[in-house]
């Protein structure tokens, strides 16, 4: 592709002004040119590393590592007045947001004058979206270069971080992919082998997770320890570079509607200004592109609306491409679009935002301050405080350190009256709030990212949105909540202990613990994990003046006195270690309930998990689980491909999960015999769909229709609606509550309901010889956008229930407990169908 004047300006600079040393380019050091085949990761860090050690305007930072154990890290790039000062600089950008950092006063902006703007750039997420990791080469080889006279002035009064790849093990597995099977010429049809991705793809990370959903959620380990180093930064800039299909020209801002209400005029401004400097040069070089289309500022963990809802100028930019591009590829208008080509176009989008941020430094930096100042003086929303009932002190543990990770400011020791809305009931009430409530204060510094979060109704200005619509935090829990118009401060940041070994009994003859969180999941894993018995009631019980749930974990000094380490040592060190109440008992012998040798106390067999991964398996699915079992509750789990089930010993496991997916030899009589003879299936989602109406199973569809005569005008649809008359079935993501049978094994550690969260409009029919264990009705719909033919069908059905076969079960979970390891809430729920469904 051709290079104008203006392109060999943005490149390269017209002057050598300030030229110290002849650093090497890309092409110099790699000895290829950048397009002419993907750089494996750790020839990238060579670069960086080389490029620190030649030049005294750039520093990198390690973050961390990724599940593979490939490097995380940053790059800082500033003129030499600043990069001199990072540590200054970030201290007194830090000042302007009130955000504790160590600083006992705020200086005025007055005196921050030499206060660079902070611009960063994110490269990579998706691995397969491999241009990005190319062009931060060029880029950062530009910003560095001491011929580049445009940089350097674009670099006094701005300071670049840089992360060239924020999934490393995404990008190596599509590389390591490519690289060996390409052409020597690149094979530009789109139907050739270099051009089909295996499963899984590159996209996602080592646990098959997208990392550009999970900002807000940090569950996997490259978006914990990348957002530790963001949030004490906060840039005023954050562009996450990104590809789309091949047949897409260039996308980047302004974003499309819906944008959350809360979102400045500033940013919505400024979004525009970058915009239109970007669309000045690709104008110049005749490069298509599009804004306003696709890619809304909603769902608080993307890329983009993360940095939104911190005081940034979040944007995404996508460039056409991704898996599917290789080297070259031609696309519907039979153009060959070039690995070169799609570098150029991130490389040079990348520069004019730096040069517009430049123009706009000190209007960028005023309005980031008056951001947090507002948010701190007056607050978004009718809502100023938000109380969290302390009923359950592992949830707000859990909740708490999300909260932290986030730069959310909570406390606790509040003891008054209040009036509130009611998450529950969806009413406005009094109630009391207790110390050991968690106490979150409207007035600070993320106020903003606070209500995106909690909001009980996030408003929708457009329904045909990019992802979900609900994501309120005390749904996702499962924790009781308040929203009130007036503003309470806690007393406190000390968050309520656990009570490990709560009484003081020698010789106990069991401990107990409540099965309530996930911490109790962990719990018993490591139980299991050290051949330590464990039972659990199947009624409520009352002993020694507590009352214990059904499914509370029981483990005896019976069965368990030849514990290496001892008895009461070994369980106390896991209760520990796992940050869970647990209480010692005297006796067997129970004031109400069941007495610990009744038959209503079920042994806990240790089951061998076998869950189906590959080909015809969503990998996000699998990712789920997989991570839930190694890395959330230490539990071993064995992946098995669908071809390969026919080779594996089905006596050799007890349950098998099935992830969403489509498979087409599923239910077959080898496996109904294997249920039957005591095996557990765990189906999920379209799994579920692919058992309704098989023979032996019960689950049946539920009608999508109800009878009585189709409106004759109902397929007069215009053309130009279509993406509207798709809404009207759509349900990105909308919550329901479920009415659950908590007496059911399936149900255990809830009350009598759920906050389950909805992706399609699937419901099923009641099960006739099984158990209905949670239900929705006329009335449960919650919050989140739903469409009107959806909202139709989600009614009277089966969401979670189990069937009895034989000695054996199915356990039905037609929504995704799991999803995006953030509904926390549903994990215990999934926890049950392992762990006590069939005992």
């Amino acid at each position: 592709m051709k290079k104008n004047f203006i392109l060999l300006l943005l490149l390269t600079g017209m002057q050598l002004n300030g030229f110290t040393q002849k650093i090497q380019s890309p092409s110099e050091f790699l000895g290829y040119k950048l397009g002419e085949q993907f750089t494996p990761h750790y020839r990238v860090v060579e670069y960086y590393k080389y490029l620190a050690s030649v030049s005294k305007n750039i520093k990198l930072q390690d973050y961390g590592k990724t599940n593979e154990g490939r490097p995380l890290f940053l790059a800082f790039i500033g003129s030499d007045s600043n990069i001199s000062r990072l540590e200054e600089i970030r201290r007194n950008n830090m000042s302007l947001t009130g955000i504790k950092d160590g600083l006992n006063t705020s200086k005025p902006l007055e005196s921050l004058k030499d206060q660079p703007v902070l611009v960063w750039f994110s490269y990579n997420v998706h691995g397969n979206e491999s241009v990005s990791t190319e062009a931060s080469l060029q880029t950062v080889f530009d910003l560095l270069d001491p011929a580049n006279a445009r940089t350097k002035a674009w670099l006094k009064n701005t300071l670049v971080i840089l992360d060239p790849c924020l999934n490393p093990d995404g990008r190596e597995r599509y590389v390591n992919f490519y690289n060996p099977i390409k052409n020597a010429v690149p094979d530009a049809l789109p139907f050739a082998r270099e051009h089909m991705e295996p499963w899984p793809g590159g996209r996602a990370n080592h646990y098959y997770f997208d990392l550009n959903r999970d900002w807000v959620w940090q569950s996997q380990v490259e978006s914990q320890q990348r957002l530790a180093v963001y949030n004490k930064w906060l840039p005023q800039v954050h562009v996450d570079f990104h590809e789309q299909g091949i047949n897409n020209p260039y996308y980047f801002a302004p974003a499309a509607e819906p944008y959350h209400q809360d979102i400045s005029k500033w940013q919505r401004e400024f979004q525009t200004i970058i915009g239109k400097n970007n669309a000045r040069y690709f104008d110049m070089n005749g490069w298509m592109y599009f804004t306003r289309e696709n890619f809304d500022l909603l769902y608080p963990s993307y890329g983009d609306t993360y940095p939104v809802y911190n005081g940034s100028i979040g944007m995404t930019y996508e460039q056409g491409g991704s898996g599917r591009a290789g080297l070259a590829v031609i696309n519907a208008e039979s153009d060959t679009l070039t690995l070169k080509d799609r570098i150029d176009h991130h490389h040079t989008s990348g520069l004019s935002t730096l040069e517009a941020a430049s123009q706009h430094a000190e209007q960028a930096i005023a309005e980031f301050r008056n951001y947090f100042t507002s948010s701190k003086s007056n607050p978004p929303g009718d809502y100023k405080s938000y109380i969290i009932k302390g009923d359950n002190t592992e949830k707000i543990k859990f909740l708490a350190a999300l909260l932290q990770r986030n730069g959310i400011e909570f406390g606790f020791g509040v003891s008054k009256g209040a009036q509130g809305y009611n998450y529950f009931n969806g009413k406005s009430e009094s109630f009391r709030v207790d110390r050991t409530d968690m106490v979150l204060s409207a007035h600070q510094p993320k106020s903003v990212l606070l209500k995106v979060l909690f909001e009980p109704n996030t408003f929708v200005s457009d329904s045909a949105t990019y992802d979900i619509t609900a994501w309120s935090l005390p749904y996702a829990h499962g924790l009781q909540a308040y929203a009130t118009r007036e503003s309470i401060k806690p007393e406190t940041t000390l968050i309520p202990e656990s009570t490990v070994s709560a009484s003081t009994v020698s010789n106990p003859v069991a401990y107990i613990a409540n099965w309530n969180s996930i911490a109790d999941v962990k719990f018993l894993a490591e139980l299991l994990n050290n051949s330590i018995k464990v039972r659990y009631s199947e009624i409520q019980f009352e002993t020694s003046g507590r009352r214990f749930n059904a499914g509370s974990l029981i483990i005896t000094r019976n069965g368990n006195s030849t514990i290496n380490g001892g008895f009461e040592k070994t369980v106390n060190e896991i209760a520990k270690k796992s940050g869970i109440s647990l209480f010692a008992i005297p006796t067997a012998f129970v004031d109400k309930g069941a007495d610990l040798g009744s038959s209503k106390v079920r042994f806990i067999k240790k089951p061998r998990v076998v869950v189906v991964g590959g080909e015809s398996v969503s990998s996000l699915s699998l990712g789920e689980i997989w991570h839930f079992f190694e890395q959330e509750i230490g539990y071993p789990v064995t992946v098995v491909r669908p071809q390969d089930l026919n080779m594996i010993n089905w006596n050799e496991f007890d349950v098998l999960i099935y992830p969403d997916g489509n498979y087409a030899d599923m239910g077959n009589e080898k496996m109904l015999q294997w249920i039957r003879g005591g095996g557990k299936l765990i189906a999920m989602k379209n799994a579920v769909a692919e058992l309704a109406g098989k023979k032996g199973f019960d689950l049946k569809n539920k009608e999508d229709a109800k009878k009585g005569d189709k409106d004759i005008y109902e397929d007069l649809k215009a053309y130009e609606q279509r993406e509207r008359e798709n809404v009207s079935t759509n349900i990105p993501g909308a919550i329901y509550k479920v009415d659950l049978d908590n007496t059911h094994p399936l149900g255990f550690g809830f009350p009598n309901f759920y906050y389950t969260l909805k992706l399609d409009d699937k419901v099923y029919k009641y099960l006739t010889g099984g158990w209905n264990v949670g239900v929705i009705k006329k009335e449960n719909y919650v919050t989140g956008f739903v469409g009107v033919q959806a909202k139709k069908k989600l009614t009277d059905g089966l969401i979670f229930g189990v069937q009895e076969m034989g000695n054996g079960s199915v356990v039905y979970l037609a929504d995704d407990p799991l999803f995006r390891a953030f509904w926390e809430n549903g994990k215990l729920l999934f926890s049950n169908a392992v762990f006590m469904v069939g005992h």
